[in-house]
């Protein structure tokens, strides 16, 4: 494709075909494919909204959606950022067979999960994994207006070499100071060691990471799992869930109408629920906004607690009946959960639950 020395002022139309330019790898399984239109059109979109690939894979076309990992203030060229799946088919494909000089139909740009939407001073953009992509696009948006961005930029990785992007930032925020990075690890690196955070992210992390997390706009992409762990810790820190906007990488949504409804379960003082100290033989009404640890306190029972939050597991207890809601700080482990324990300091109990106290 030649070089458009001065671009047409008309904007790209997904009813013409775009023309791989460049495949840059990102990771392993993981690279960034650029695109320009043959016509020379520019790119007119939202900074977070993605595009729609019709991939000629063996055995059939496939439809795949790709967050856009590029920025419109950067027009003439538009990119995504994909990482294969061990299940990946159409991802699978662009990895081993796309290659500049390639066309392909493409539909777009869609979506709802922007910022510009969404105006605040301060922002907070928390990502897991690949779910990096729009983040990535609505900081570089913000870094190329040329103002001071007010942002809080948290990433979450298996290990410090799979984050996506990582040079990139760090570029950007060591140009401007309102680009405040946080990465957040599971493991380490082998030989490389690690000073960051480690773990699962968690209430503590975030408000070490972002203190004035009240104060901002948050948004949130990754796995669902992920994306509910997010949404718990900022329930119970108290902020505000109608500044909160997430979109899962796996399936993005055509607009805000279509995104699945958030069925987390939230404590209601308004609701009664009934825990049974089996041990003790002693049962307490509390409103689901009382700890297990409070009720069994209030009942004159004792439940040995240090931190009572969620952090030390001092106060780990067995539940043999019921729900609770449970927010933890890393002070228990998934196999505890599994076989039934809970931490009493940061469990809410829903309806009727029995405990060995």
């Amino acid at each position: 494709m030649k070089d458009i020395a001065h671009p047409s002022n008309i904007f790209w139309q997904d009813d013409e075909p775009l023309e791989c330019v460049s495949v840059i790898p990102e990771l392993a399984n993981t690279a960034t494919f650029t695109f320009r239109a043959p016509s020379g059109a520019l790119f007119d979109f939202k900074p977070g909204q993605f595009l729609t690939l019709e991939l000629p894979v063996p055995g059939g076309t496939v439809h795949r959606t790709y967050t856009i990992s590029s920025s419109p203030s950067r027009p003439r060229s538009i990119s995504i950022t994909v990482k294969a799946q061990a299940d990946s088919i159409g991802t699978r494909w662009m990895l081993d067979h796309l290659e500049p000089g390639m066309r392909l139909k493409v539909t777009g740009p869609a979506g709802w999960f922007t910022h510009t939407d969404f105006p605040s001073d301060k922002y907070l953009f928390i990502s897991a994994g690949s779910g990096i992509t729009p983040m990535m696009s609505m900081t570089t948006w913000m870094f190329d207006l040329g103002t001071e961005p007010d942002i809080v930029f948290v990433n979450c990785a298996r290990r410090p070499s799979e984050i996506i992007f990582r040079q990139r930032l760090e570029h950007m925020a060591s140009r401007v100071p309102g680009i405040d990075l946080h990465w957040i690890v599971k493991a380490a690196d082998r030989f490389a060691p690690w000073t960051g955070y480690r773990g699962q992210i968690n209430q503590l992390m975030l408000g070490l990471m972002a203190p004035d997390y009240l104060e901002r706009e948050v948004f949130c992409c990754g796995p669902e799992p992920f994306m509910q762990t997010v949404r718990e810790a900022l329930q119970g820190l108290g902020y505000d869930m109608d500044r909160y906007h997430q979109e899962n990488f796996q399936a993005p949504t055509p607009n805000e109408a279509e995104a699945p409804a958030l069925d987390d379960i939230v404590p209601d003082e308004d609701t009664s629920a009934e825990i049974t100290f089996a041990t003790s033989g002693v049962t307490a009404r509390v409103a689901q906004t009382d700890t297990v640890l409070a009720a069994a306190k209030a009942s004159g029972l004792n439940i040995p607690s240090g931190c009572t939050f969620g952090i030390c597991g001092t106060c780990k207890i067995r539940k043999t009946e019921g729900d609770v809601h449970m927010v933890h700080n890393g002070g228990i482990s998934e196999d505890d959960i599994a076989e039934g324990y809970i931490l009493a300091c940061c469990s809410n109990p829903i309806g009727k639950v029995t405990v060995e106290v």
